[in-house]
């Protein structure tokens, strides 16, 4: 599944360099100059990682890192701050607002996809391939192919979005809304009982498999996919 990267960044020659450099190693990147643009891009599609400049006009990136880790949207989107603060205070002050990284401008783009993959491995259980293995399933992001032990499973487009993300954030409850933001984005308009329709439509999927059972219904809460019975 190709990873949406929200970079947070007001000099134009940096973001687009980065964008550049996201887009050529298959990733989607999107722009933001500021902390507004940022939450206004956060509210139209959750990314999978965001890159956030330390120096912002306005609110600065340590301080909507912290806004971001206080909303249940984005808790547990990673982040890599940007900055050309070194001195270690100041690592520490970013590793204390919730970022996962920090990368010390001047960069190369080689060390920031590193930094990236390394976090995506960390925070979304994805090897260097970007194969997830749980509960004997098998996701294969780069053939978009899904397996049970080494049986394929032939698997619809949403169903598979929402098999990737219960595999990447499993033993997590979800509610039907947090699913809709996360799965179809925010700016996305779908009613909630939609995403129950899904759920059913995954379990059938891998029913013949013997692992609809991890597609678990936690009542009154929402859903979570779960090794544990």
């Amino acid at each position: 599944m190709q990873k949406h990267i929200l970079i947070v960044e007001d000099e134009t020659a940096i973001r687009d360099m980065v964008a550049f450099a996201l887009r050529k190693a298959g990733m989607e990147a999107m722009h933001a100059a500021d902390a507004r643009a940022a939450q206004t891009a956060i509210g139209e599609r959750v990314p999978d990682l965001i890159l956030l400049d330390w120096m912002l006009p306005g609110m600065s990136g340590i301080d909507l890192a912290r806004r971001l880790r206080k909303d249940d949207l984005t808790r547990e989107v990673p982040i890599i701050m940007l900055t050309a603060r070194g001195e270690e205070t100041d690592r520490v002050g970013g590793l204390d607002a919730g970022v996962d990284d920090y990368v010390v401008k001047p960069f190369s783009t080689r060390e920031l996809l590193a930094r990236i993959r390394a976090v995506m491995r960390r925070t979304h259980g994805e090897d260097s391939e970007g194969v997830v293995e749980l509960g004997g399933l098998r996701i294969d992001s780069a053939a978009h192919r899904v397996f049970s032990g080494d049986q394929p499973v032939h698997i619809g487009p949403t169903e598979y979005r929402l098999l990737h993300f219960f595999m990447t954030h499993a033993e997590r409850v979800y509610s039907r809304g947090q699913l809709l933001d996360h799965v179809w984005g925010g700016g996305v308009y779908v009613e909630e009982r939609t995403v129950d329709v899904h759920i059913r439509r995954l379990r059938k999927t891998l029913e013949p498999f013997g692992r609809d059972a991890l597609v678990q219904t936690v009542r009154g809460a929402g859903y979570r996919f779960s090794t544990s019975v």
